[in-house]
């Protein structure tokens, strides 16, 4: 269409330096850019800090737990529920389920010479998935992780080991009061820091049996059972096909199955991510603002500028009408290139923050040192095409003030 190729020859034109519409275009292109890549940043921001947040707590809590019904209203109380490994195998063949895991977990203290603190102690087996420990450990090694005899190891956090004044291979006494204290004496193998300071506070990882021996349970007997799913975007999927499964069945012990998830038991953090999404909403809506005032703006000075080109193609017999595509298509390439351009500044400033971390954050606050990023290409690209289309529907309304341009007039128009 040869309204589509005069837009495109008005647009490479670069015989007009001195003209008003050349900084104009300029100025355009620089507030499409920038609200393009502060869009993208926007969104690549929030989405890594709550892929980051979220990762943490599930590496704390897993996807999905399988517990003892009573353990939900009676979280301190000797609740156990038996695992089997045909339970096991059975729901880590569930569809959506990447790995299934035991776990055993009981409330005692940790004492010094000069200080104590309350904590939960986490025992896991063999099949425990420790990439979210590898990931987070600070110094030392994890403890290992037997459910056939004690190793008497444990990792602790950063956080407790400041306030007990501990470090790496020291040994410490662990007290555990049922109707008789009972105490044990670890060895700590390693440090781990998530910056999450309730976790960080509260959690310390040993081996499996030596808690299971601790509340006196069987050998088939645990807390539970943890289910690590590949996408949590179908976490409510897979949850209520697990729910299917096993809720309110019973074990050979009578106790009765109940599974759970992250976002039931922690409700409140995901909750505070979700409301995350406004911000980056306010932040979309004010920048798409920005961009199309500026290209409206520079759209109806585009057109004033080149009044006697229209009144010159109006007397060629063009229409108002396939005028107004001629500078919707110039305006629709003046957004290409800010688009563009805002995608490569973005990209360059994601890749500066992930390579050299310029930008850091108070962990204390903020639960991450740095500020995170997490690129999903799907969202970006959805982010150009709305800000093009939105861009281009905005002037719509001003380019038909072409219909009041007459060309006996225009033409003679400086």
């Amino acid at each position: 269409m040869y309204t589509w190729h005069i837009a495109r020859r008005l647009f490479r034109h670069n015989g007009d330096e001195q003209k008003v519409s050349r900084p104009v275009i300029t100025i355009a292109t620089l507030g499409v850019a920038v609200g393009v890549c502060v869009m993208i940043l926007s969104v690549c921001v929030t989405l890594g800090f709550q892929h980051e947040i979220r990762s943490k707590v599930i590496g704390f809590g897993s996807h999905i737990q399988v517990v003892n019904a009573e353990t939900l209203y009676k979280p301190l109380d000797n609740n156990p529920i038996m695992i089997t490994s045909s339970v096991l195998n059975s729901l880590s063949h569930l569809s959506g389920v990447r790995h299934a895991q035991r776990f055993c977990q009981k409330h005692g203290m940790l004492k010094t010479d000069d200080s104590f603190r309350g904590v939960a102690f986490r025992g896991v087996g063999t099949e425990y998935d420790t990439t979210f420990l590898c990931r987070h450990l600070q110094e030392g090694r994890l403890p290992v992780f037997s459910d056939t005899l004690s190793s008497n190891e444990i990792l602790i956090s950063d956080r407790i080991a400041k306030q007990l004044g501990l470090k790496v291979n020291d040994r410490v006494y662990a007290y555990f009061f049922e109707q008789k204290v009972r105490a044990r004496r670890f060895t700590i193998t390693g440090i781990y820091n998530t910056n999450l300071a309730d976790f960080d506070n509260s959690f310390i990882f040993t081996d499996i049996y030596t808690i299971q021996k601790l509340w006196g349970w069987q050998a088939d007997q645990y807390s539970g059972a943890e289910l690590l799913l590949s996408d949590f975007s179908k976490l409510d999927f897979v949850a209520e096909m697990v729910s299917e499964a096993v809720d309110h069945a019973t074990d050979s012990y009578g106790a009765s199955y109940l599974s759970t998830t992250i976002k039931q038991l922690y409700s409140q953090i995901f909750s505070w991510l979700d409301l995350l999404d406004m911000n980056v909403w306010v932040i979309l809506v004010l920048m798409l603002c920005v961009s199309g005032f500026t290209m409206v703006s520079g759209l109806l000075i585009i057109i004033l500028e080149r009044t006697n080109f229209i009144g010159i193609m109006k007397a060629l017999g063009a229409d108002n009408k396939r005028i107004r595509h001629i500078f919707l298509f110039f305006s629709a390439f003046i957004i290409g290139r800010g688009l563009i351009w805002g995608n490569v500044l973005a990209a360059v400033l994601m890749l500066c923050q992930h390579i050299f971390h310029p930008i850091s954050l108070d962990p204390q606050s903020y639960y991450v040192e740095t500020v995170p990023l997490y690129i999903h290409i799907g969202y970006i690209l959805l982010i150009d095409v709305f800000t093009l289309l939105v861009s281009v529907m905005a002037l719509v309304v001003p380019s038909y003030l072409i219909s009041n341009i007459h060309p006996a007039r225009s033409i003679r128009f400086e």
